[in-house]
């Protein structure tokens, strides 16, 4: 026999199952209309972020502005309002970079600079370019842009194009000019 009980528990059986099947649409839909095709997933505003290995700081990054894409298919973060990121080594030497802009592609790492990209070594060595691509895995940074390098030791080169590993000891440049200093050798 069914009563007035049971009549009202399968009615409220039967709405609190339908909205949960409709929430879960509404919420698959919310989140579609959220994550536009080319929305980042993250922004963040006034970074100054320290990366450390085994307690010791081995780059600081400062940004005004970071937009994180790293929920795309081919995952990137880009600085839109431009980037300085400072390198120590283990002796603490540190080596600066300052670009208007920079995207780092976090599959391949490759970290885009461009727009009055200068970067200082620890030895006072100066490049400027208007863009320069730092392979982070082959520790090389290249480009074939113009570019002027001034060396620690007086030398100098300006070219068009160029690739080097990071301490600028094995340096290829393509089409330039430039005055080196070749220091010689007694025997």
């Amino acid at each position: 026999m069914i009563t007035y009980k049971n009549i009202i528990s399968g009615i409220v059986t039967v709405i609190a199952v339908t909205m949960l099947f409709s929430c879960e649409g509404n919420l698959k839909g919310v989140r579609e209309m959220d994550m536009h095709g080319s929305s980042p997933q993250a922004t963040g505003a006034g970074l100054n972020l320290k990366y450390t290995d085994s307690g010791r700081v081995v780059a600081a990054l400062r940004s005004p502005k970071m937009l994180d894409f790293t929920n795309m298919e081919f995952p990137y973060r880009e600085f839109p309002n431009g980037v300085e990121v400072e390198f120590y080594d283990k002796e603490h030497n540190k080596n600066t970079v300052t670009a208007k802009y920079a995207i780092i592609y976090d599959e391949t790492g490759l970290i885009d600079l461009q727009g009055d990209v200068v970067l200082v070594t620890s030895d006072s060595t100066r490049l400027k370019a208007d863009q320069l691509f730092w392979d982070q895995n082959a520790g090389w940074v290249f480009t074939d842009r113009p570019n002027t390098i001034q060396f620690s030791n007086g030398g100098s080169n300006a070219g068009q194009g160029f690739d080097s590993d990071l301490n600028f000891t094995n340096f290829r440049s393509r089409t330039n000019i430039g005055v080196q200093i070749i220091e010689e050798k007694k025997k």
